[in-house]
């Protein structure tokens, strides 16, 4: 089997749409997909990207994909990553795919001169925290996450 990782293009669009949709399903979460299609391959593949896809493949065909993008530490004083979604089908997990894009990712941090590769995970999904703990992560208890989104968003932005 031949696994490869390489960066999306804009012919891809439907394909990680797809992808971000079975994410949502896994994680329990579909009810909370309302991206528009068009405004998703602008974010991704417009003149000023905001965030970058690659697709792995095993022997050629798409299976699975990490969506990620820069944040940036004060303390290091340097670019990090920030891992938003990463996804294998059911049929290819546990063929090495998914440590494939995290080694890919984590040579771009390498190349980049990232100080590091972050991600959430949720709490209940106990097969990811053990393979991202084998990868040499560590949970960071002590951070909460926090977010301001929707309505609430809007409000503080009038302040």
């Amino acid at each position: 089997m031949t696994i490869a990782i390489r960066p999306a293009t804009p012919d891809d669009l439907p394909l990680v749409a797809q992808f971000i949709r079975d994410l949502a399903e896994y994680e329990k979460l579909a009810h909370e997909v309302r991206f528009d299609e068009a405004k998703l391959g602008a974010n991704l593949f417009g003149p000023r990207p905001h965030a970058e896809v690659v697709i792995g493949e095993l022997d050629g065909t798409p299976q699975g994909f990490a969506l990620f993008f820069h944040n940036f530490s004060t303390f290091e004083g340097r670019p990090g990553l920030y891992l938003e979604d990463l996804f294998v089908r059911r049929a290819a997990r546990g063929s090495g795919l998914g440590k494939a894009l995290f080694a890919h990712l984590a040579q771009l941090c390498v190349d980049r001169d990232c100080a590091r590769l972050e991600w959430s995970v949720l709490d209940w999904n106990t097969p990811a925290i053990g393979f991202y703990q084998s990868l040499g992560a560590t949970l960071m208890d002590e951070w909460t996450v926090m977010r301001v989104d929707g309505d609430a968003l809007t409000k503080l932005a009038a302040v």
